[in-house]
């Protein structure tokens, strides 16, 4: 079981983990040793999410969920195996942890009298000064 918060968790048999060949650092190992993972959550019928979660999860985690509420996690910065699974597993706690924060609600502000008014004399004032860069008419003969 993984705790996420206090009312999450997920059961290690909902995570689908490949491990595959990782670009970058690693010398002649790089070529031959599948260190890099990639982490599967099936968060779409993931018992364990709670409806609201799933949604601000899906939002979250942009294009790495897919049409079918396939969450997939590469993670590759290290060179072993056992670290980059610990990574990516840290990355979804982290994540899922983030949509299980509801949004805080927006209250309706007003303007203060003073700042309206400070803002219409900017106008005036830049309006003024507009006006006189101008070109005066010429009085017709």
């Amino acid at each position: 079981m993984i705790q996420i918060t206090d009312r999450i968790a997920i059961d290690e048999s909902e995570i689908q983990e490949d491990f595959i060949r990782a670009s970058g650092p690693g010398g002649q190992n790089v070529n031959k040793v599948a260190t890099a993972v990639q982490l599967r959550f099936d968060a779409g019928s993931s018992p364990s999410i709670p409806p609201d979660v799933r949604m601000r999860l899906a939002v979250l985690a942009g294009k790495r969920m897919t049409d079918a509420g396939v969450l997939i996690i590469h993670a590759r910065r290290f060179r072993t195996q056992e670290q980059n699974r610990q990574d990516a597993i840290k990355r979804l706690k982290r994540l899922v942890r983030e949509a299980a924060q509801p949004p805080k609600p927006r209250r309706k502000t007003v303007p203060t009298p003073a700042s309206r008014e400070r803002r219409m004399e900017s106008k005036r004032r830049r309006a003024q000064t507009k006006k006189t860069r101008r070109d005066i008419p010429k009085p017709e003969a």
